[in-house]
């Protein structure tokens, strides 16, 4: 595949007919052509509508602005939320962490192996524990300790950080920092972190110690965009393991993380192949 000559388009708004007819006539007129097509359309109360389109054309990356001023009077008269993603612009994806690091690892052997499409410039961390793994991927790394007493100061150093490297991603791989709102205002549905999956039960510290006490059955994980809601955003991916009344704690942890870094590797991949739209606390995922 040529990414030269590919884009992506999600559209989101509410149901009506021709919206499907203008998108395509645009497109041909334009010399584009549709090589994928998703779409998904809520119940008739609620009447939204969702497309994911992949189109191929003709020296695609020299049109870029062009196209985007042109989509423009098609969007106004559907009242869409847009967004175009031409292939040839890679993303560009920061990565924080902190003393674990088996996500970040998970991470760095997926973009190594060519299934993450995205570029990799940076990786901050308040520990030292991942700088022997990233640098030897030949990713510079960036020691910020962090508590919450210097959060504000800390988050304007992360932020030089990402406006130097132009970051579009960031993904929070077992990052142990509670980021502040204006933090996250920055990058709004751009920002993915990893949890268990116990939450809304067993909150706080040891939470695989209180879910083996209790007898659970089922262990997990769930990826989710970051908003001002603590471990509350729009999940884009879940996932779950058996265990039984032979499993100790240590192997529920042990469970849990394998779980955690598929699950995340799973959400950020989709998130770089533009087939997540967020729509209130909820995504549509076409995968």
């Amino acid at each position: 595949m040529n990414t030269k000559h590919r884009a992506r388009l999600l559209v989101s708004c509410v149901d009506q007919p021709g919206i499907v007819s203008a998108i395509s006539t645009f497109l041909f007129e334009n010399g584009a052509n549709i090589v994928e097509s998703n779409q998904y359309t809520t119940n008739p109360t609620e009447g939204r509508f969702f497309l994911r389109l992949v189109i191929e054309g003709e020296a695609l990356e020299q049109k870029e602005e062009e196209l985007k001023t042109a989509f423009q009077p098609v969007a106004d008269q559907f009242q869409m939320t847009w967004k175009w993603s031409f292939l040839h612009n890679k993303k560009r994806t920061a990565i924080f962490a902190s003393k674990d690091v088996t996500c970040l690892r998970e991470l760095l052997y997926q973009w190594e192996g060519g299934n993450l499409d995205t570029d990799i410039p940076l990786v901050i961390s308040n520990h030292e524990a991942g700088r022997e793994i990233v640098e030897s991927f030949g990713i510079p790394y960036y020691y910020i300790p962090a508590n919450k007493d210097i959060r504000k100061e800390v988050e304007a150093k992360q932020l030089e950080l990402l406006q130097e490297y132009e970051i579009d991603l960031i993904v929070l791989a077992r990052y142990m920092q509670i980021l502040t709102p204006e933090f996250v205002a920055e990058y709004p549905a751009e920002i993915i972190n990893i949890h268990h999956s116990f939450l809304p039960a067993f909150i706080g510290a040891n939470p695989h110690k209180k879910a083996h006490e209790r007898g659970v059955k089922l262990i997990g994980a769930t990826s989710h965009y970051v908003t001002d809601d603590l471990d509350e955003g729009p999940i884009i991916e879940q996932d779950v393991g058996r265990v039984d009344h032979r499993d100790q704690v240590e192997d529920l942890k042990k469970q849990g993380s394998l779980i955690e870094r598929t699950v995340l590797y799973r959400g950020v991949k989709w998130h770089l192949e533009d087939r997540v739209i967020v729509h209130d606390n909820k995504t549509i995922v076409f995968n």
